[in-house]
């Protein structure tokens, strides 16, 4: 699913909100959480799951084509944690 079709997905769940209004939260949620893992924090929706930050360390890799050695830096990345309830509604789908 991408961000258009979750915002009409929402849009038509809720017919008293205009879609442009819906469009707005989306992407105010969205960029709250981007804006707190910039910083460094942590953003947990109970139920959900957990959005962080991990660092992956500066290291030595290897250009596919030519095959010669390149140096990596070190980056900041973001990782996600499904919570309890989500991992418990996605293995109970599984089993209907």
């Amino acid at each position: 699913m991408i961000k258009s079709e979750l915002v009409g997905r929402v849009a038509a769940a809720n017919p008293h909100l205009y879609q442009r209004d819906v469009e707005n939260v989306v992407n105010a949620i969205l960029d709250t959480i981007s804006d707190a893992l910039q910083r460094g924090d942590r953003v947990e929706l109970r139920g959900f799951g957990a959005f962080s930050v991990k660092s992956r360390p500066a290291r030595t890799g290897r250009n596919p084509r030519t095959g010669a050695h390149v140096s990596v830096s070190e980056k900041a990345v973001p990782f996600f944690k499904s919570g309890k309830e989500m991992r418990a509604r996605l293995n109970r789908a599984g089993i209907d």
